[in-house]
């Protein structure tokens, strides 16, 4: 989620693809102008991967939260 609505959801997006493998992002709007980003990305399944993507994710300007909604396993 973005910090507000004012922020630049593209340029969020960009810094996201700098960051981390990105398998697909979806938008999906909330309210008030204010616009989701849904990130999908395949991790190794290793103690504390997950927190290293959120603490990555949380340090990028305009990004006020970062919620992980699924996770599963790759057969």
């Amino acid at each position: 989620m973005p910090a507000d609505g004012d922020v630049d959801i593209s340029k969020i997006e960009s810094k996201i693809k700098s960051k981390i493998e990105i398998k697909k992002i979806e938008k999906e709007p909330i309210a008030f102008g204010i616009v989701a980003l849904k990130v999908t990305t395949i991790v190794m399944d290793a103690e504390g991967v997950l927190d290293e993507i959120e603490q990555d994710l949380r340090k990028i300007d305009g990004v006020g939260e970062v919620e992980v909604t699924e996770i599963s396993r790759v057969l």
